[in-house]
């Protein structure tokens, strides 16, 4: 046989044709949150997220947090500030109430204004830096240092995987976003909880996730071959106790034997029928959102979508603002309303948390395009709106306030921190609790910080 004569490295480099080149996969991590954190702390609310991204920043005065002083002082300059711009800038765009509750928003949002009554709007977060690497650092994992496990990587470690067939933790982005992989990253937490990153430019299958089909062995000729190595790798790890490396290596190969059969279905959206394309729109972000609604309902637990399209971070509007979100938003209204739809017909929505946001927000006042005449809005860091939906959050809910400018929270302030701690309370997880030791001490996604936000609890 021509196995008996390949050594083991050998093996390795012709499974890889067949098996996928899926590096650093969430896996099939079967221990539950019993072996890492001592079990569920209280009843879950949610039992899978989704996290959509706006990459940039979207500006919560032109969104979600109407601030009708701002044409009061139109092009006044912040008190003790010189800005880049003229100074204060109104929003062009109306505002209105939407649903039983009344839930405020702009018209950029005439499909999601429909979900109203499912949302549950922070106008009061802040966060600590103003630059979009730290920002979305501290955003995706609880700090600014580029070392640490992100929040996905924290979920897989926490509560394991719903599946055997495919990842706990995926990332849908087309391209590549500002810091990338560092985002998704499992940081010091064993590898196997690190997310799949897909690149969804193309929605072709084969781009999606290469080498789902080996060239020339049949599935059982596979598995005899995956049989083999794992016996060399077992033998190895008898040599090698406590190897995280070696025990995601081994996890890597068997879920991507068995992802063989599932991801060739799970991440074939030309499966979906016709209106439901339509319904989400044929933008990397809409079909983004309708792979990770596939996703979803199939076990997998974590699934971030990146709204990344010509530029790494579409939302940074510093010029062009107002012309920039009526584009951005029609096509995040469109794509998010049809997830929420779909979440909600299929039964999900109730224990799905939904998340829309960025890594904060824009300022209130204007900052100059010299040569268009078309000004923008430069980060902000100090008061942003996020929405969370589904999963246990209270619906119909506005919460928190900014300062009458736009320019501070002032209301029941929720940093990144408190949100975090609050999102993994929805999952069950006291985020005091959720540790892992690394070089001598504990740490948490949180680190020494976070509370429950509990006014925003179904």
């Amino acid at each position: 046989m021509f196995l008996e004569k390949l050594s083991r490295r050998k093996v390795l480099e012709r499974m890889g044709a067949g098996f996928g080149m899926i590096p650093m996969l969430s896996l099939m991590q079967q221990q539950s949150a019993q072996a890492n954190s001592g079990g569920l702390h209280f009843a879950p609310r949610a039992k899978r997220v989704l996290f959509l991204f706006m990459n940039g920043g979207p500006s919560h005065v032109d969104t979600f947090d109407p601030k009708p002083k701002l044409a009061e002082v139109e092009g006044q300059q912040p008190e003790g500030m010189k800005t880049k711009g003229t100074g204060f800038m109104p929003s062009p765009f109306r505002f209105s109430p939407h649903g039983e509750s009344g839930v405020v928003m702009s018209e950029l949002f005439p499909m999601l204004s429909q979900h109203a009554d499912e949302m549950c709007v922070i106008r009061s977060m802040h966060t600590d830096t103003p630059n979009h690497e730290p920002g979305l650092i501290l955003m995706h994992s609880g700090t600014q240092q580029p070392t640490r496990p992100c929040f996905g990587s924290w979920v897989s470690y926490g509560l394991g995987t719903e599946n055997e067939n495919l990842p706990a933790f995926v990332a849908l982005c087309p391209g590549m976003p500002v810091v990338g992989p560092q985002l998704w990253s499992s940081g010091f937490l064993p590898a196997s909880h690190q997310a799949l990153s897909v690149n969804t430019s193309s929605m072709d299958l084969n781009s999606l996730v290469a080498h789902l089909d080996h060239p020339a062995l049949s599935r059982d000729q596979q598995r005899n071959q995956l049989n083999l190595v794992q016996q060399f790798n077992r033998i190895h790890a008898q040599a090698r106790d406590t190897d995280d490396r070696l025990e995601a290596n081994i996890r890597t190969l068997e879920l991507a034997y068995n992802m063989q059969a599932e991801a060739t279905e799970a991440f074939d959206v030309s499966r979906e029928p016709a209106y439901v394309h339509e319904a989400y729109g044929k933008s990397n972000f809409a079909q983004s959102c309708l792979l990770a609604r596939r996703l979803l309902e199939r076990g997998v637990r974590f699934v971030q979508v990146y709204f990344v399209d010509k530029g790494k971070q579409p939302w940074d509007t510093h010029q062009d603002n107002d012309g920039g979100h009526r584009r951005l938003c029609a096509d995040s209204d469109r794509a998010t309303a049809a997830l929420l739809m779909e979440l909600k017909q299929r039964g999900m929505l109730e224990d799905t948390l939904v998340i829309w946001g960025g890594e904060f927000g824009r300022t209130p006042y204007s900052q100059n395009d010299k040569e268009n005449k078309k000004p923008g809005r430069d980060h902000h860091a100090t008061g942003f709106s996020m929405f969370l939906a589904g999963g246990g959050v209270r619906g119909g809910t506005m919460y928190g306030e900014t300062d009458e400018l736009g320019m501070h929270a002032v209301e029941n302030r929720v940093h990144v921190h408190d949100l975090h701690a609050t999102l993994l309370h929805l999952l069950g997880i006291d985020h005091t609790r959720l540790t892992y030791r690394y070089s001598g001490r504990d740490y948490r996604l949180t680190d020494i910080h976070g509370e429950v936000v509990t006014g925003i609890l179904a």
